[in-house]
């Protein structure tokens, strides 16, 4: 038995003791901001961890198959446990795989893809954004990341993402030699006078107007601006 409590939800609550990527603000922020108005009936999630990202989107939506894939063993085992505990267990599944192996053996493709990959923490400062992305392309070969989007995305099908801010314009202009256009963008700021962190990006194969809008977290330490709130609420149990 491990004394690790799990991280608990509305809904759903999540293990995460044998996962390296903990549950934080941005995977929680993707879930809930990633459009499901298109009705997917299938859903992938690249690099799943504890799982959190196929359980909110079991939660919001009524997709029929929402798979993950995730390679680091301990991990895998936790988010099959975290699907399996949960309301939604029968649309839920998870595969013990490299994005490599998966592209290779998918014949599918999916409505809504969504990605929230391991990227270095913000303490290095550096103005040379293609260092930045270097050091991003690491955790997870963005180049790779967007081929395998490219063919498992169905033709009208969507794909979120986040990202530190300082690779957005890098990250968009690698989409696009994929055919990947961007159609809605998210800038995240702690606070008010801070400055903006994280890039929520979707993309989709066709050429749109790009909907670019901001969101501020909080306005003093635990005090939530009504935007962070209104889209969080359905999931945090004190929003």
């Amino acid at each position: 038995m491990t004394s690790h409590k799990p991280f608990v939800f509305k809904q759903f609550q999540v293990q995460q003791d044998k996962c390296a990527m903990k549950i934080g603000t941005d995977g929680v922020l993707l879930g809930a901001w990633a459009t499901v108005t298109h009705h997917p009936f299938s859903i992938l999630d690249i690099g799943a961890g504890t799982g959190i990202l196929g359980l909110m989107l079991a939660q919001r939506s009524n997709a029929e198959l929402i798979d993950a894939i995730e390679i680091d063993d301990d991990a895998y085992e936790q988010c099959v446990d975290n699907f399996e505990a949960s309301p939604w267990g029968d649309r839920l599944f998870c595969y013990h795989a490299s994005l490599e192996e998966f592209v290779d053996e998918i014949e599918d493709t999916y409505d809504l893809i969504i990605c929230n990959p391991p990227f270095y923490s913000d303490d290095y400062k550096s103005e040379d954004s293609q260092r930045d992305l270097a050091r991003f392309n690491d955790a997870m070969p963005f180049n790779h990341l967007m081929e395998s989007v490219s063919k498992l995305l169905s033709e009208d099908g969507i794909f979120s993402i986040i990202v530190p801010f300082k690779v957005e314009a890098e990250i968009i202009k690698l989409a696009q030699n994929f055919n990947l256009q961007p159609r809605s963008i998210l800038q995240v700021k702690g606070n008010p006078n801070s400055e903006v962190k994280r890039s929520l990006l979707e993309f989709t194969f066709r050429e749109s107007a790009v909907k670019k809008e901001h969101l501020i977290i909080e306005t003093e330490r635990h005090q939530y601006t009504e935007n962070y709130i209104n889209l969080t609420k359905d999931f945090y149990l004190k929003m």
